[in-house]
């Protein structure tokens, strides 16, 4: 442990029980529903709360529930809908205590960027939320935490101060070159960070280049990897725990809820966080449930956001979820299967959807000669190959075949060759985008 660590903790938690411990109250509750699953009548009772909240505080639901509504008679909200409504939603209470609220961004990566109002109430459980998700994995609080995103003055940045508070240092990773991955190396060792927390896509990079110009790590002090975002691929887990000796941790959620679900010590499947949200697996192509097993779009009721509520926001990703009680009567659910961005999400030429592994782990193959390659459907059967690559080197209809594989034996396919495949403002890099529109 750091010296910093451990002052940061005791200030925090002194403070903290100063106002009865509220904190460390909510962060265990958390961190115990978590696992140990929630009682139906808990889901029932916050559900029924945050309903009749919005029908009595926000114009956009008094006029469309009736006392006695039921979850699934409103509708499914997506940005579009949130930005089109914002005035409606935003409760009754806080319309003229907006300074006293809090801005919860998104980087517009669906290409609708959103901003989400959230009250002081919803904040700590915000950070409880991320507290508990992290300590259910070997987070200590004060520990130094190194951020890998793209940090963007005045949206996202955070002071000096800010950062000295919170032991967290920002790593941007609009570059992700040679030249800055070296400098990356030597600010992890020299700052001592203990916890790294990244994109996947920014994972695969910094252990791709540890592994390739062989980096002595053995004196760098981070204990843990905690992945955001994109779903991982196994070459990159499998990576991680062969360069730092233990495995990464994989998380699901966004920046306008919390996070939602953990995988936790190495579990295959995802915990979900069923202390603060109601789930819901919508069909792909309607408001319908999902089958149970069956492959749908993960939409959320946040239960703590009264001065915005979020009442069957749908994501915009994918997901399989199953829900589970146990025999003392607590209900769990899990993801066994997070798809990502419908946005993201291709399809073969008989309609089957196809993970995002698949376009991740093709890379793989190619690695040494093939830099970056984005895969867009514009049609049913008609695909298209951006290609950041050695020309000399590349072997183009080993490429396409290796695709054909996936998308199918009668898929078109073109290449187009590019120089870059730029990441986006919110640090991630799609491999994959949707532009059929039967299937958006």
């Amino acid at each position: 442990m750091q010296a910093g660590e451990i002052i940061r903790r005791k200030v925090f938690f002194s403070l903290d029980k100063m106002n009865g411990g509220k904190m460390k109250r909510l962060i265990e509750v958390n961190k115990a529903e978590i696992v140990n699953g929630i009682r139906p009548e808990y889901e029932e009772r916050r559900l029924s709360m945050i309903l009749d909240y919005a029908r009595i505080h926000c114009a956009f639901y008094r006029n469309r529930m009736l006392p006695d509504c039921t979850l699934s008679e409103l509708p499914v909200m997506n940005k579009m809908a949130y930005n089109q409504y914002r005035d409606q939603i935003l409760s009754d209470e806080y319309s003229d205590k907006k300074e006293s609220l809090f801005q919860l961004n998104t980087s517009g990566s669906t290409g609708v960027p959103f901003t989400v109002l959230a009250d002081p109430a919803k904040m700590e459980h915000v950070f409880a939320n991320m507290l508990a998700v992290h300590g259910l994995n070997g987070f200590r609080m004060g520990m130094k935490r190194g951020e890998f995103r793209v940090w963007i003055p005045g949206k996202n940045a955070i002071s000096k101060f800010k950062s000295f508070k919170n032991n967290l240092l920002m790593y941007d990773i609009s570059n992700m070159g040679d030249a800055y991955l070296d400098e990356v190396c030597r600010r992890l060792r020299r700052e001592r960070i203990q916890a790294i927390i990244a994109y996947s896509s920014a994972l695969t990079a910094l252990t791709d280049y540890i592994e390739r110009k062989q980096i002595d790590i053995r004196k760098w002090q981070v204990e843990m990897i905690f992945s955001m975002g994109e779903a991982m691929p196994k070459a990159t887990y499998e990576a991680i725990e062969r360069v730092f000796g233990f495995p990464p941790v994989r998380s699901y959620g966004n920046n306008e809820n919390g996070f939602i679900a953990v995988c936790i010590n190495g579990s295959e499947r995802y915990y979900i966080d069923l202390y603060n949200y109601y789930i819901e697996i919508l069909k792909l192509d309607s408001d319908e449930p999902a089958e149970p097993g069956e492959l749908g779009r993960i939409v959320v009721t946040d239960y703590y956001n009264r001065a915005f509520p979020m009442i069957r926001y749908d994501t915009g990703d994918t997901g399989i979820m199953i829900r589970e009680e146990d025999e003392a009567g607590r209900l769990h659910g899990y993801f066994t299967t997070i798809y990502g961005r419908r946005a993201s999400m291709l399809y073969n030429t008989k309609g089957e959807p196809l993970s995002i592994h698949v376009f991740m782990n093709l890379l793989l193959k190619t690695e040494d000669v093939v830099h970056q390659v984005k895969t867009i459907q514009w049609e049913k059967d008609r695909y298209e190959l951006l290609v950041n690559a050695d020309r000399e080197k590349l072997d183009e209809q080993a490429l396409v075949e290796s695709y054909r594989n996936y998308l199918g034996e009668d898929a078109r396919i073109q290449v187009s060759y590019v120089d870059e495949i730029p990441i986006q403002a919110s640090g991630k890099t799609m491999v994959s985008e949707q532009k059929c529109k039967e299937y958006l």
